[in-house]
């Protein structure tokens, strides 16, 4: 199986210019690049939102990467979580427990010094492709 490059919708045209792949098929997993809090509707980073805004927006655009590519939440296998302050642990369990309420996959959450833009939340993960 070749690599192939997925476009999403919404959200691959925001991220252009930029030296990356939003989401990545290959040997039969699907590669979802750390998403921020994008809005698809209107292309624009929610910068002013709150923590549980921008983490909704974040998961909402994995969910669409992975439907893009023909995956789903359902075929997650790790999901990686960035965010700026390890605070955010809590309220962050409480809204992804929406999206993974049974057999959750592998997740590791990590508190990053900083990003070139003030948002709070970065999300990646890797699943099953088809």
């Amino acid at each position: 199986m070749e690599k192939e490059i997925v476009p999403v919708p919404g959200l691959s045209e925001s991220l252009a210019g930029l030296p990356l792949s939003l989401a990545v098929k290959g040997a039969g997993l699907v590669f979802i690049s750390a998403t921020p809090p994008i809005d698809k509707a209107t292309g624009k980073m929610l910068l002013d939102a709150d923590f549980s805004t921008q983490s909704r927006h974040c998961l909402e655009n994995i969910k669409a990467a992975l439907e893009a590519a023909g995956s789903s939440l359902e075929k997650v296998l790790k999901v990686t979580v960035y965010v700026s302050n390890a605070a955010y642990f809590n309220t962050f369990n409480e809204i992804y427990r929406e999206y993974f309420p049974t057999a959750p996959p592998a997740r590791t959450f990590v508190a990053v010094g900083s990003w070139p833009v003030t948002f709070d939340i970065e999300v990646e993960c890797i699943a099953l492709a088809d």
